[in-house]
């Protein structure tokens, strides 16, 4: 009996050490050595298997298409294709164009001498000081730079941005203190289409410019780009997939010259053309209204950041826009800001100073823009840093002559979760609506 008891005592013993070893050993094993370092059922879905979000005319892109510059493992936030953003290329530095362009900015002269004679005149003086109230955390960047425009996809991707609505000049042409830039479309199509974004064009003003013009700026951005995968078109009620464009201070020219190209009579009429499209007009005063839907517009938007600074950027206004577009079959596309501050290039215009107020302006308008139930919202801006409207990373910044304004005591990136977590509750509620 005592030597039946021994052996089992061996056994027991040689069971127990085998057990012991062989769980020594499973510990040493990495997720390299073939293990998933994801629990089994929740590795990433192949793309075809994840869910998808759709909006009123648009579905959203809910698969990782990019991974972030900080861990190529995290899968990137789904883009939401009805929130579109404005978007400035005519940055420079010394690196890239062997000077700096609109860091270097003028101080706007107030039009009445009287009251400009008491504000300072000159250009800022990069990199120290800059035409911003706020420091970029890239620095005075060039728009040039292939590095800062990938970073700059990424952060609109972080921000599940869906539309890059960009700044655009004809060929030859800028702004008074920019260089042409068309030549970056490409680059910028390129990049945007990595990180499944979209770019739409935003037609700005120049010399000269008019229904004539334009007409031939419409057939040259569509000829050159439009075949580009990353070309954003709306999807229409009709089923037609169009081009749309942003025309900035549309007001400037008559109606009746728009008309021209816009409604199905005009003399040079895009319309049911290969160039037709929806073509969005800048709505600033209310009689405006009435001069876009004459002009044959499809929409109005209203850009500026500064709640109350027009009819058409006070947020008490949207309710009653929104219903005129809609009994007149158009569309109401509002622009929401994170604050507003020019002073550094305009430093008598302290009056239209929006402050931010650690987020709480954006979410404000963000919230008077679900309020009217808009197709599309555009957001003023990604990197107007002139006016204090962009939502690009921004950093604390102190040189012997200025202190910048800062997202402190919030990260450089606030304005971009901020617009991460109002477009998913913003599609939450387009899907509630069309129940």
């Amino acid at each position: 009996m005592a030597r039946l008891r021994r052996r089992a005592c061996i056994a027991l013993f040689l069971f127990t050490l085998f057990i012991f070893g062989t769980m020594m050993g499973l510990r040493t094993l990495k997720p390299s050595d073939g293990f998933s370092d994801l629990a089994p059922g929740l590795e990433l879905a192949p793309i075809a298997e994840q869910g998808e979000r759709r909006s009123v005319s648009h579905e959203a892109i809910s698969q990782p298409q990019a991974a972030t510059s900080s861990d190529a493992k995290a899968p990137t936030p789904p883009v939401y294709y009805d929130l579109h953003i404005f978007y400035y290329t005519w940055y420079g530095n010394t690196h890239f164009e062997g000077k700096y362009l609109h860091w270097d900015h003028v101080m706007v002269p107030h039009w009445d001498p009287k009251i400009s004679a008491s504000y300072p005149k000159g250009r800022h003086s990069p990199p120290e000081d800059i035409g911003s109230s706020f420091y970029p955390e890239l620095g005075p960047y060039s728009s040039r730079d292939p590095e800062v425009l990938e970073e700059h996809m990424n952060q609109l991707r972080a921000a599940a941005i869906g539309v890059l609505v960009l700044s655009w000049y004809p060929p030859g042409l800028a702004d008074d203190n920019g260089e042409p830039s068309d030549s970056l479309v490409p680059f910028i199509l390129d990049a945007a289409h990595r990180y499944a974004i979209k770019v739409a064009f935003h037609i700005q003003p120049y010399k000269g410019r008019d229904d004539h013009t334009v007409h031939e700026n419409i057939k040259y951005i569509i000829d050159k780009y439009g075949a580009h995968a990353a070309f954003y078109k709306y999807k229409t009620s009709t089923g037609l997939s169009l081009p749309l464009f942003y025309i900035y201070d549309s007001y400037l020219t008559p109606p009746e010259s728009w008309a021209n190209l816009f409604t199905q009579s005009g003399s040079h009429s895009l319309r049911n053309t290969p160039y037709d499209a929806v073509f969005i007009a800048l709505l600033v005063e209310e009689g405006h209204k009435h001069d876009i839907l004459s002009a044959g517009y499809d929409g109005m938007y209203t850009y500026f950041a500064s709640n109350g600074f027009s009819f058409g950027s006070s947020h008490q206004n949207w309710k009653v826009i929104k219903a005129f577009c809609d009994s007149n079959n158009l569309m109401f596309i509002p622009s929401v800001g994170p604050g507003y501050i020019d002073t550094s290039i305009r430093p008598w215009n302290n009056h239209n100073t929006r402050n931010r107020v650690n987020g709480k302006y954006y979410e404000t308008a963000l919230q008077a823009a679900l309020m009217v139930r808009p197709e599309i919202v555009s957001i003023t801006s990604f990197n107007e840093w002139h006016e204090g409207t962009q939502i690009e990373k921004a950093v604390p910044k102190k040189t012997l002559t200025r202190l910048y304004l800062d997202y402190l005591p919030h990260q450089p990136n606030l304005y971009l979760e901020l617009t991460r977590r109002w477009a998913e509750d913003f599609s939450k509620e387009k899907e509630q609506w069309l129940m």
